[in-house]
């Protein structure tokens, strides 16, 4: 798991730049602090920062093959975790091979099939590679989006790389914003829109795409795509089949040369991965270290709220126990919370989720110190279906983002000339129009089936996004490498036409996932609700926000106020507004603050 930057220039000599590309490749160090490697030929110009996980002599890049004439380069991010059959079959069509790592098997992959090689590829990857011959560039990235890919094209060149930063270290590029940048952070919020990069012109390798880049044009191509059909399986049939991909994804994704962990939280998802991933390691003899977050005095001040129906700790233990793990409580208090506000803001090089990324990246520092690579039970409730939003009429009958409709939108606080000049609204159902589009209808199903087919399509391509970024910066700003067995494509295939009375048979949320869990978890984990990532309900914490909002709104140079209404936000500062709630307000305080940090140490130009 690394970190790639690359530069190509089909008219300019650019083998002599070596220090523009080292600027590049050094903003992201955090993903790769083990070593680097550069790779230079007239118009290309290639960098990788790396996290050695896999063969530690033989993995290092870029990595090249020549054959007379021929050359190629690649520079890779990710984990390739069919790599050795994949080596198997390369090796019976006459390829040769000297070391032991993933990055090798990529590049005779696309040797071997050219663009079609991502066809034959399981796992988290983002890489280009570039055919000296033919002067082309080949860039692709994952299935589903884990690993991130960013590019922008300008004139005869185009510059690419692992994070924003990468392409706003090139002096080319400029950090600016036009009307649907800021529709993207004041309107979609989170969520961005696949394919953006909310800083104009640049753009982001969708998940499930490739481009193929000459000096005359760029065609960008999908090769994976969610097929709708019939399914013909019984629930136990379906419950067997789930657990059978699971298995074979949790046993291919503990390969690796360092020391690997699993995350806890006690909740379905999380349990199950710990489950399988112990049967694998007791094999071995090997114990296996789990590791969860919590917040100090958080049996003290919590309430139940509609997301989060209890506290994790009884339940990690009851897991830790009963599986046989390892486990490791991090703790964090309020001011540990508020000192390190800015760190996901710097690991996205975009506003964030708040104190829910500040909390995970300590968690992810946390961590670590005693490993390199972790199993997440992230994606679970967007693959079975564990949200309310997923079977409330209410939900399913609306015609917008669902996630939006019940938030406070950024929107509200927006200059009223502003939000006549960017007309978010607007663009919001503009964006939601094109998704729906895009979804692969059946023929012949119900009017609910249906809209709960586009509520899948709608979380799986929009909202999952947002978490697979989470996750990748949190963890990646450490060094730390955490992979998403949920989103293995083959089990996203599967379930995207299993029924969702099957995916929520026995009448809870992901209860075929629960069936599919028997006999590796006990019944009482199996059948607890779901309970939301765990957030900080201490009150200091709320304190110390409102007093870091009041200190910029007295702030008469906070660059925020040439966009955002003072008074509307500090009438929620000062806890005047009675319509929002605590968390609500916090949230908004966070972001808020957020967006003025980055329109500041960005430089944002408007």
């Amino acid at each position: 798991m690394c970190g790639i930057a690359g530069w190509v220039d089909w008219l300019k000599d650019i083998s002599n730049e070596r220090p523009i590309l080292e600027k590049m490749a050094n903003s992201i160090e955090h993903r790769g602090p083990d070593a680097e490697g550069y790779w230079f030929s007239t118009h290309a110009a290639f960098a990788h920062r790396r996290l050695i996980v896999i063969d530690p002599q033989g993995g290092s890049q870029p990595k090249t093959y020549q054959a007379g004439d021929y050359t190629y380069a690649i520079t890779y991010n990710g984990e390739i975790y069919n790599f050795r059959e994949l080596r198997e079959i390369l090796k019976q069509h006459g390829h040769t091979f000297y070391t032991h790592s993933d990055t090798e098997v990529l590049l005779h992959a696309y040797l071997q099939w050219h663009e079609e090689c991502v066809q034959h590829l399981n796992g988290i990857f983002a890489f280009a590679i570039w055919d000296e011959q033919k002067q082309q560039l080949f860039m692709a990235r994952d299935h589903l989006g884990v690993k991130p890919l960013f590019y922008i094209q300008q004139g005869s060149s185009i510059i690419f790389g692992s994070e924003l930063k990468v392409l706003l270290s090139h002096p080319a590029v400029q950090t600016e914003i036009d009307t649907d940048g800021l529709n993207e952070i004041f309107g979609l919020h989170l969520f961005r829109t696949p394919g953006c990069g909310v800083f104009k012109h640049i753009q982001e390798v969708r998940a499930g795409h490739y481009l193929t880049c000459t000096r005359n044009k760029t065609e960008v191509k999908r090769y994976w795509t969610l097929e709708s059909k019939i399914h013909t399986e019984d629930p136990d049939t379906t419950a067997a089949h789930i657990r059978s991909i699971l298995q074979d994804t949790v046993k291919r994704q503990l390969i690796a040369d360092v020391p690997l962990v699993c995350m806890l939280s006690g909740g379905l998802d999380s349990s199950g991965i710990t489950a399988l991933a112990r049967k694998e390691f007791q094999k071995d003899n090997k114990i296996l270290n789990t590791y969860s977050i919590d917040f100090v005095n958080s049996a003290q001040d919590f309430e139940l709220t509609f997301s989060r129906t209890g506290l994790d700790a009884p339940w990690i233990n009851r897991v830790s126990e009963y599986v046989g793990t390892n486990h490791h409580d991090i703790i964090v208090d309020a001011n540990k919370l508020v000192s390190h506000l800015f760190v996901p803001l710097r690991a996205r090089d975009l506003p964030g989720a708040g104190e829910m990324e500040t909390s995970l990246y300590l968690l992810f520092q946390e961590m670590k110190k005693d490993a390199t690579v972790a199993l997440s039970g992230e994606s679970a409730d967007e693959v079975f279906g564990g949200y309310p939003w997923f079977h409330q009429e209410e939900f399913l009958s609306i015609n917008t983002f669902p996630w939006l409709y019940s938030m406070n939108n950024a929107s509200n606080l927006l200059l009223e000339d502003v939000k006549h000049q960017l007309n978010t609204d607007s663009y919001i159902q503009q964006r939601f129009q094109e998704a729906v589009a895009e979804v692969p209808s059946l023929p012949g199903e119900d009017y609910k089936s249906a809209r709960q087919r586009q509520m899948f399509y709608l979380f799986l391509t929009r909202f999952l996004p947002f978490l697979l970024d989470r996750k990748d910066r949190m963890s990646m700003n450490v060094g730390f490498e955490v992979r998403v067995p949920f989103c293995d494509y083959r089990l996203v295939e599967y379930l995207w036409n299993v029924p969702f009375h099957i995916k929520s048979i026995d009448n809870i949320e992901k209860g075929i996932l629960r069936r599919a869990f028997k006999d590796i978890l006990p019944d009482d984990v199996r059948n607890r609700r779901k309970s939301a990532y765990p957030t900080s309900q201490d009150p200091n914490y709320l304190q110390m926000i409102r007093n870091l909002t009041l200190e910029m709104l007295s702030d008469h140079n906070a660059p925020i106020f040439s966009l955002v209404d003072k008074t509307k936000l500090r009438t929620i500062a000062e806890g005047k507004s009675f319509h929002i709630d605590e968390l609500q307000v916090r949230s908004i305080m966070e972001y808020m603050l957020q967006v003025n940090e980055w329109l500041k140490i960005y430089h944002i130009k408007l």
